[in-house]
């Protein structure tokens, strides 16, 4: 499968060349950075490989088009465009980026009438499941229990929460059958009171080096549930995303998710 990467100079962009490189039955078609250094260098050579005689471009357009799927872990309004290309190219799209505004997850819709488009707020196997386990937990235990999500990324890290904590909140929302929007809680300070029933509050953490870190607090009266997902190497995104890749080959347009990747 011919997988090309937008954004291929970045530190994710770097571990998703490499993954491409280690999974059978996956080529690279090319990769492509903002005009700059990287331009012009060699895949290959970006990840300490050998060369390959594909250099990095500037032209996303021409990038869609020698690929069957693009993956993307850039930014929000890079995002959008990226999107608009394989609606347009009707290529395969792989989304990793957080963060999304209205604009972006307008371009994702529009997209996806005409290409399979894959976004999920974390492309690793290990949250995804945490995700479905977080669901069912919230659907299981009674209105007792409060839930708080707790996050730690690295210092470099512009959004906050993590779209992994908010998909986790979104997860345990879905399992009361509420709107996470009614009953979130982003941050507590100073004389807050009491905790209302049923809130779903966040907690967010940034410094140093670490990749991500979550962890979902399911609280009641005597117990305490805890379910932790700790990332110790980007690899585990981009080993989700070539996966992701994989699978929508032949896949009809759509908007899909890391679940539907795993049938989850």
């Amino acid at each position: 499968m011919k997988i090309g990467i937008v954004g291929c100079a970045g530190r994710m962009g770097r571990a998703l060349i490499q993954q491409v490189l280690d999974t059978p039955g996956c080529t690279l078609a090319g990769g492509t950075e903002q005009p700059g250094p990287a331009v012009g260098q060699d895949l290959g050579a970006l990840v300490g490989a050998a060369p390959m005689g594909v250099t990095v471009g500037s032209d996303p357009a021409a990038l869609f088009a020698a690929s069957e799927v693009v993956i993307d872990f850039t930014n929000v309004a890079a995002a959008a465009r990226h999107a608009a290309l394989a609606g347009e190219y009707k290529k395969a799209f792989v989304l990793g980026t957080t963060g999304l505004d209205a604009g972006a997850n307008a371009a994702l819709a529009k997209a996806a009438k005409t290409a399979a488009i894959v976004h999920a707020p974390n492309m690793s196997v290990g949250v995804n499941v945490l995700f479905a386990l977080t669901e069912k937990l919230a659907a299981t235990l009674g209105p007792e229990f409060d839930i708080d999500i707790l996050e730690m990324h690295h210092r470099h890290k512009v959004d906050a929460p993590s779209g992994t904590a908010l998909g986790l909140g979104e997860a345990a929302a879905k399992g009361r059958n509420v709107k996470l929007s009614d009953v979130a809680r982003r941050s507590r300070d100073g004389i807050t009171g009491a905790r209302p029933a049923g809130e779903i509050g966040f907690a967010t953490l940034r410094g140093g080096d670490v990749v991500g870190d979550h962890t979902i607090i399911f609280a009641a009266e005597g117990e305490r549930i805890e379910i932790s997902h700790k990332a110790s190497s980007r690899t585990i995104f981009a080993r989700g995303a070539v996966r992701a890749a994989l699978w929508t080959r032949g896949r009809g347009p759509g908007l899909y998710s890391m679940r539907d990747v795993l049938g989850l």
